[in-house]
């Protein structure tokens, strides 16, 4: 028998750690991977981890015999212990939904910490629960549903919809499945071992999510992976030989590090870019706290919820904005300035502009808006062909059925452009151009705006 490997003494970061990990933060070059044990919930009167929690009554849930489980017991406890009484794998995982449908828990603290962290805008959770991107939601957003979730299943590959850095919304991609009715998510370690060789499959690998995991640093917040699981996923994720050289690292900041005395011997010796945390919420606590600390006095005045992303589908009675993709910037500006106002707008953040079913949806949303707002600028000007001018065109379209000066159509320019001599079309001219240099919402627009939607209202 192997004596046990003794803990190395500094399971910590040093100064000189910290400032490395917070500099490659700012640049946006650290991706957190999020596991279960920063989902500490209060149940029966104390906190207590949530998978913990969902164990106890699933078991309930499948009249699993409690006398058969160990003292400390497992979701895979539960569902080994099930599927040994010849119980059928699919009602385990529609069981557990509705046991964590019925709990409706809130982000506990430390997630939110984690979430309210603006440079974080891709994160990697290895658990089912929707509980990270609803703090994200909480702390960017007002709650508001903005940050995309992904999730992954052997039979079905989702991966990133773009490059990292065109990613337009906070982004959640769940490695091991989404909670769900049916099969696809990790609930027991047979899933587990199932979902870690689909993902090393060149043909089954999300290849846009593993090219970034390569390349940027990592943050393994509470991932509770036992001793070879760990070794498996970081090697995994890094595609490489643990001990080659290499510019990123990872740091491993866990709870149960000091259970698997043999994997922080390993790292140490073998991967020189791992850095070890012990504790982590205790990580995640002071991580938010020194960030916060190195935030400019400007940065640290602003409200990271002042632009909400608009939701996928158009709220009634919005206003349509359309733009052109190169001032997305402006337009986020003008649709933060109107719904101060307390004005509704929408518009598509992603732009995909191709597809039948995406024109439809361009069409069915400008036929039902209550006005509608192009974007007038250099770059409108520069592009002869793009799908905002077949916005136009749309916005057109249905004035033919509107009374002779019936307002809809309210062009903005947004820099010096001449309204005059706009290669708009010839309808446009005849209307008011409210000029918002940069996308700074006047108030007399806002006023006007507001005032226009509370007469069609009325």
């Amino acid at each position: 028998m192997n004596a046990a490997a003794p803990i190395p003494p500094e399971t910590a970061l040093d100064e000189n750690a910290w400032e490395d990990l917070l500099s490659f933060i700012e640049e946006r070059r650290v991706i957190p991977i999020v596991g279960p044990e920063l989902l500490m919930v209060a149940s029966e009167g104390r906190p207590r981890l949530l998978y913990d929690v969902l164990a106890e009554r699933l078991a309930t849930r499948l009249n699993v015999d409690m006398r058969e489980l160990p003292e400390r017991y497992s979701l895979n406890d539960v569902v080994c212990l099930f599927l040994a009484h010849r119980g059928r794998r699919e009602e385990a995982y529609v069981r557990l939904r509705g046991v964590l449908k019925d709990l409706d828990v809130e982000p506990p603290a430390a997630l939110r910490q984690l979430a309210a962290i603006t440079d974080f805008d891709l994160f990697v959770s290895t658990t089912f629960d929707s509980l990270l991107e609803t703090a994200i939601n909480l702390a960017r957003f007002e709650g508001a549903h903005s940050t995309e979730a992904l999730s992954y299943a052997p039979n079905r590959v989702t991966d990133l919809p773009v490059e990292r850095e065109r990613l337009t919304r906070p982004t959640v991609y769940h490695l091991f499945g989404k909670i769900s009715a049916s099969p696809t998510y990790v609930i027991s370690d047979e899933d587990l071992l199932e979902y870690l060789c689909a993902l090393q499959n060149e043909h089954l690998a999300p290849e846009r999510l593993f090219y970034e995991l390569e390349h940027n640093h990592l943050l393994v917040i509470g991932g509770s992976l036992s001793n070879w699981v760990a070794r498996l996923f970081l090697r995994m994720a890094k595609r490489q030989r643990l001990s080659a050289p290499r510019d990123v690292g990872e740091v491993l900041a866990d709870d149960l590090i000091g259970e698997e005395p043999h994997l922080v011997s390993f790292l140490h010796q073998v991967s020189v870019h791992t850095r070890i945390y012990r504790g982590a919420e205790r990580f995640v606590a002071e991580l938010h706290e020194r960030w916060q600390a190195r935030r400019k006095p400007a940065d640290a005045g602003m409200d990271p919820a002042r632009f909400l992303p608009p939701v996928r589908e158009m709220p009634e009675n919005a206003v349509f904005i359309s733009y052109a993709r190169e001032d997305l910037p402006a337009v986020k500006r003008i649709k933060a300035g109107l719904e101060a106002a307390g004005i509704t707008t929408w518009f598509d953040l992603e732009r995909l502009e191709s597809g039948d079913d995406y024109d439809l949806k361009v069409q069915r949303n400008i036929a039902r808006c209550s006005y509608f707002i192009p974007v007038i600028s250099q770059n409108t000007e520069r592009r002869l062909e793009a799908y905002f001018r077949r916005e136009w065109s749309y916005a057109l379209d249905r004035t033919r059925n509107m009374a002779d000066g019936a307002l809809f159509i309210l062009p903005v320019t947004i820099d010096t452009t001449n309204p005059v001599a706009a290669l708009v079309p010839e309808r446009f001219r005849a209307l008011h151009f409210a000029p918002l240099e940069g996308g700074e919402v006047t108030p007399e627009f806002a006023r006007r705006l507001a005032e226009l939607m509370r007469a069609r209202r009325g």
